[in-house]
């Protein structure tokens, strides 16, 4: 069975053509999947079938991610924030005001991104079999050490295009030969086997815990209790860090399944809350999103000034706001305001504001004078055109830290940007004048 409408293509704003098909009437619903997809193939598996029913009462929207299936693979997988992009570009595309996302597995975390950063165009969230991070930690211990994670990932390219790279996601195959010839056509059609394993390291990158409590769309968090390849733990995780988050333990030892009940079991579950949601107005809460922050400074302001005279400064200053205005706008950035010798700005993700602060510094060199960075993704208040909360002042403490000629970015900023091409270097753990815990902090590199 070929996809139940027509493949489409939408373009996001990096440049990546993804594919998409939308069928169905009412409500939109767009499907964010786990690890790979091919529109063109994956409707005779039931955990993929299953989708269809939403589409009696609902317009069902399914695209296939960057690096995957009729999407583009030849330009790269990209970080979380890239990922997030095709959700926004395949919404645009539909012409789409709001959605309820449904993230499945590692689709959960780029709808989390997405829901956080974007509130005003997702009705309501559902996330299966999905984790906010993947690696263990001291302050999370259920997670995969890395040692197992590197083993998974290693087989997994070695097998992948025979089947039996797939079936590690799937349980209870009628026929495992049978599965096995299935998925070998699947698996060759969805991807190659060093994508196979670019992906699954993207996975096993991704830590969105601090991002979790910026949600305040009403969320579904659905898991099985036996879950072998993601523990319950991780979607238990999630519930609890999501303000509006309701904990739907499934019992069930599979993580996708090849029985029908199984995600019919799942399906009516998901039904009953998207007619909760359907019969719910509600109004985002604008005054409160995700958004990245920079700020920059320049070092050495006062000295500089006295050096120069009043005139000269002055002079020197317009020169370096006229080059804040144009290189936040050329990364689609928000000017938040001039701060005598520096200024803040929001940014949607934060690869963007990145490489603003890195042109940024090129710039103040051209000058005459370095100036320092800081960039935080996390949860801000919107105050009319000015932006506030503990965001704000985290990005502010984080710029101060940072030496003359640095940016310097929080452990969320790093995380986001992982397969972005950005590399950053350990700066350590600090506490932040103000701000709760200790940080850790990191150093882009040129």
């Amino acid at each position: 069975m070929t996809a139940p409408a027509e493949v489409r293509y939408a373009r996001t704003t990096d440049g990546i053509d993804i594919a998409y098909t939308a069928f169905g009437e009412g409500p939109d619903l767009l499907m964010a999947m786990g690890f790979v997809t091919h529109l063109d193939l994956m409707w005779d598996f039931p955990w993929h079938a299953g989708i269809l029913g939403f589409a009696s009462d609902h317009r069902v929207i399914v695209f296939d991610k960057r690096g995957t299936g009729l999407s583009d693979r030849s330009l790269g997988f990209g970080s979380l924030e890239d990922r997030a992009r095709d959700i926004d570009a395949v919404l645009d595309a539909v012409r789409s005001e709001s959605a309820i996302l449904y993230g499945i597995s590692e689709g959960g975390p780029m709808s989390v991104v997405f829901a956080a950063s974007q509130p005003e165009r997702v009705r309501g969230l559902i996330i299966y079999g999905s984790m906010a991070r993947s690696i263990r930690a001291p302050d999370y211990p259920f997670g995969l050490s890395q040692e197992n994670a590197d083993a998974v990932l290693g087989g997994v390219e070695h097998v992948w295009g025979t089947g039996r790279g797939y079936e590690a996601f799937v349980q209870h195959p009628p026929d495992i030969e049978g599965a096995r010839r299935a998925l070998a056509v699947y698996e060759r059609g969805a991807c190659t086997p060093q994508m196979a394993r670019q992906i699954l390291q993207r996975n096993v990158e991704i830590d969105i815990r601090e991002l979790l409590p910026a949600v305040t769309q009403p969320t579904l968090v659905i898991h099985c209790d036996a879950d072998p390849l993601i523990p319950v733990e991780m979607g238990r995780y999630i519930a609890d860090n999501i303000p509006n988050a309701r904990f739907v333990e499934i019992e069930g030892d599979f993580h996708g399944s090849w029985r029908p009940a199984d995600w019919v079991h799942i399906g009516s579950v998901v039904r009953a809350f998207l007619a909760e949601l359907d019969g719910f107005s509600r109004s985002p809460r604008a005054d409160r999103v995700l958004a990245t922050v920079l700020f920059t400074d320049i070092v050495g302001s006062t000295e500089r000034a006295a050096d120069l005279g009043d005139a000269a400064w002055r002079a020197l200053l317009d020169r370096h706001d006229a080059a804040v205005t144009e290189q936040v706008g050329r990364f689609d950035g928000r000017l938040v305001k001039m701060t005598g010798d520096g200024m803040l700005a929001s940014f949607e993700g934060p690869s963007r504001a990145v490489l603003c602060a890195r042109a940024l510094h090129g710039i103040a060199t051209t000058l005459g004078f370095p100036i320092r960075a800081g960039v935080h993704t996390g949860e801000v208040e919107v105050r009319g055109t000015d932006l506030g909360g503990i965001g704000v002042h985290i990005a502010a403490r984080v710029a101060a830290l940072a030496d003359a000629g640095e940016v310097l970015a929080t452990r969320t900023v790093r995380e986001l940007t992982a397969g972005s091409g950005l590399e950053f270097a350990e700066r350590g753990r600090h506490e932040l004048k103000g701000v709760p815990d200790e940080w850790d902090l990191f150093a882009l590199v040129d």
